[in-house]
Order: C-alpha cells, then structure tokens, then sequence
C-alpha cells in the first residue's frame, strides 16, 4: 500500500514518519489564496476556519491524486492532503512570515487559548478504478503560558522557527515549553490528525498497520 502526502511540510512528513509510514511526496499545484478568494467571491461570504482549511486539504489532495493517475497508472494506495490555520477569539493567525508580526503575535498570545483547526482529505486511488475521497476537520485547543518575557519572545522569534508555521508557533519544537496545555489530538497541533487519518482510511477500507514502512 502506497502512500504519497501532498505536501512539501517537513512537520507533517515528520509525523508520519514517526508513525511508521514512510510516504513519497508531491508538492501541489494550488494557488490557495486564489481558491478561497473565488469560492468567497461566489458564495458572497467569509468562509470560517473549518471550512477554509478543509477546502483547501481536498484541493491539495485531488490535485496530487490527479497527477499520480495521470503520471503513475500504477499507483495504487492513498494520498493524504492537508491544510491547518489558527485561531483566537475568531481572528485568524496566518503565517507571520516577518520577525515583526511574530513578536507582536506572541504578546498578544501569551495567556490565551486559540484553536488550531486541520483540514485532511484521504483519497484511496486503484489502478484502473479512480479514486475515492473522505475529508474531516480537526480541533485542538492550545493555550499559552502567562509568564513568557518579552526577551523570551525575542529570542524565539530570532531563530526564524515561527516565521513560516500558522499561528507562530510549534508545539514539537523550541514553542513547545511556551505552551501550557494542548486539549485534543496533540498531532493535530503539529499538522495532522493522525488519530483522524486512521478513521478516514478505515473509510475507505485501508488497514492503518497496512500502511507502515515495515509491513
């Protein structure tokens, strides 16, 4: 049973690793802002988290699933999309992309719980038969602690590790003792369910044993 993960996320590759799945990888071809701009352009509203993050794990997942039938005939196994966004009190914390909107993140953060929402989508692709999708969304609650410092902050910051992940912060990394409590799956936190992904394959009639490295 193959397994290809439409993302190029060296966290969720990570998880799945440590799970005992070792998966090719397919970047996909999704222009993601474009996506949910015209969906919200043509229903006329703002799509909330789950259904943001969840839109955009069935496009990565579908359009990766597309090229394997397309380039490997062959493959016959599943492809995993994924999508996650943060949020706190409804205002939703993207990647900070700059030290500046980091630092100004994590003063507001500290003390405070958000909610990391993650989209998964599982396509189980068969020679000759197509492909069969499930989706979920994942929630996992994540609260901050009260007493980090401000040149506590800075020096996270500095290592660039929050730059690039939503919401600035890593639960499996240098983030991890800056955050006081995790309520749910804690992968989810780190980019994918995995308690998730085992449903959804057993959806689709794949034994998750099935799928690690040494099977």
């Amino acid at each position: 049973m193959r397994v290809c993960l439409a993302s190029t996320s060296p966290a969720r590759l990570m998880l799945l690793r440590q799970a005992g799945i070792e998966p090719e990888t397919r970047a996909p071809d999704v222009d993601e802002e474009a996506v949910i701009a015209a969906v919200e352009a043509a229903e006329r509203r703002t799509l909330p988290p789950d259904e943001h993050v969840l839109l955009l794990a069935r496009r990565k997942a579908a359009d990766v699933a597309a090229g394997l039938m397309r380039d490997d005939p062959a493959f016959d196994g599943i492809v995993i999309g994924g999508d996650s966004m943060f949020a706190i009190d409804g205002a939703i914390l993207g990647k900070p992309y700059t030290p500046e909107v980091a630092t100004e993140r994590w003063r507001a953060m500290r003390g405070r719980t958000g909610v990391l929402h993650s989209g998964h989508s599982v396509i189980r692709v068969v020679p000759t038969r197509g492909a069969t999708e499930v989706h979920a969304v994942a929630e996992a609650s994540v609260s901050f602690v009260a007493d980090i410092r401000d040149d506590e902050i800075e020096a996270y910051v500095a290592t660039g590790e929050p730059l690039l992940v939503a919401g600035a912060f890593t639960v499996d990394s240098l983030g991890g003792p800056f955050i006081d409590r995790v309520e749910g799956d804690p992968s989810t936190v780190v980019g994918m369910s995995l308690s998730t992904l085992r449903r959804l394959a057993n959806e689709l009639g794949v034994r998750w044993p099935s799928l690690w490295a040494s099977s």
